[in-house]
């Protein structure tokens, strides 16, 4: 038993050291970090986030990839379609007469299959000549195109077909089941109706995108915003592209989360409590509630004189989860795109390895009869 005391003294006093600083760990304790940030060399600022601070932080600069696209508001169309340059025109004629020009001896029709409208929009048609239909709809251009004909063939109808050519088309690109060139059946198709007929997004997709491409500029919003907003589903125009995508942005987990990684955003906004749900939580038997860390770095802007911002470039938000004001504010601080979501270690993880450690040693000896 002699020997048992003695040797638990001088476990102690050997190991007395490891409990006055901390061992070998896989994140920092939470007071390492508040300790560091009084220094008078700190090179980043340390703001603990409560209801009253979460109004400042919001009018601080955005960081990280932000989503800078516009995007083109709903409105209504025509029901109808107009004939572009590229399309392709059906023309039948009808004709009873026995001697017309057209038809040959005990033929009452002639058809004139894939008439293409020219880059000028005309159109030729036998015995008339060139005509212009650019702009008109199928309707519309049926008549002035049989009123051209009666002045030649006074008892001819005409019918009229039409077959959408690119300018009339648009192209759904991916992140959907079956992309390709869509014709447009009137100027009343937006861009739901397109992906629904390219058989809707991709479920693969984490908080997907859509992009819209349009003489030469780039517009997005994101699925879950189009679906919300009614007022967001825009007309399609001929030659318009579009493409889904899965949201670009993302944070970095490190510490005593469940997952140390790096987490796409799974939805427009993310906050502080998301974060740490999409990382896996904490780990129950290192993770110290009190001390989730935000790292955050700004541009030097946002330190320039007479701009609302950190104190520093590099900014360590902390956020106490035990408190209820620290839960509340988690659920409404706005995680950015690159920021690094920290789960500090309890410090009394030291204290339960060394006492594991000793509990250990005396099971050997006692085992070994000493």
């Amino acid at each position: 038993m002699l020997k048992h005391s003695l040797l638990a003294v001088t476990l102690g006093l050997a190991l007395f050291p490891a409990a006055c600083s901390r061992l070998p760990g896989g994140a920092p304790a939470s007071e390492e970090i508040l300790k560091s940030a009084a220094d008078a060399d700190a090179d980043f600022a340390l703001y603990t986030v409560k209801r009253a601070f979460l109004p400042t932080v919001a009018h601080w600069p955005p960081t990280g990839k932000q989503e800078t696209l516009g995007w083109i508001r709903a409105s209504r169309g025509p029901k109808t379609q107009i004939i572009q340059p590229g399309d392709q025109l059906t023309l039948r004629i009808w004709d009873s007469n026995e001697s017309s020009l057209l038809s040959s001896v005990g033929q009452k029709m002639v058809q004139l299959q894939d008439v293409r409208v020219s880059a000028n929009g005309n159109v030729f048609l036998p015995y008339v000549g060139e005509k212009n239909v650019n702009g008109m709809t199928p309707e519309l251009a049926r008549e002035e195109l049989q009123a051209a004909l009666e002045g030649i063939v006074p008892s001819a109808q005409l019918q009229l077909d039409m077959k959408e050519g690119r300018n009339n088309s648009v192209d759904l690109v991916s992140g959907v089941a079956r992309p390709g060139t869509y014709p447009m059946p009137d100027r009343n198709y937006s861009v739901m109706g397109l992906i629904a007929a390219g058989g809707g997004i991709s479920s693969s997709l984490n908080n997907p995108q859509i992009r819209l491409m349009r003489g030469g500029r780039l517009f997005g919003t994101s699925v879950d915003s189009l679906l919300n907003h009614p007022q967001k589903d825009t007309l399609l125009r001929g030659g318009d592209r579009v493409f889904v995508e899965e949201d670009e942005r993302y944070f970095l987990s490190f510490g005593a989360t469940g997952t140390e990684d790096l987490h796409t955003f799974t939805k427009d906004d993310v906050s502080a409590m998301d974060a740490l749900s999409i990382s896996g939580g904490f780990q129950d038997s290192k993770a110290d509630p009190k001390g989730l860390l935000i790292l955050r770095e700004y541009p030097a802007s946002a330190v320039a004189p007479g701009v609302r911002g950190p104190r520093q470039t590099r900014v360590v938000f902390t956020l106490d989860l035990t408190t209820a004001d620290g839960l509340f504010s988690a659920r409404n601080f706005q995680i950015n795109p690159g920021d690094l979501v920290m789960a500090t270690e309890s410090p009394i993880n030291d204290a339960l390895t060394i006492s594991n450690l000793i509990g250990n040693i005396f099971g050997v000896f006692s085992r070994a009869g000493l």
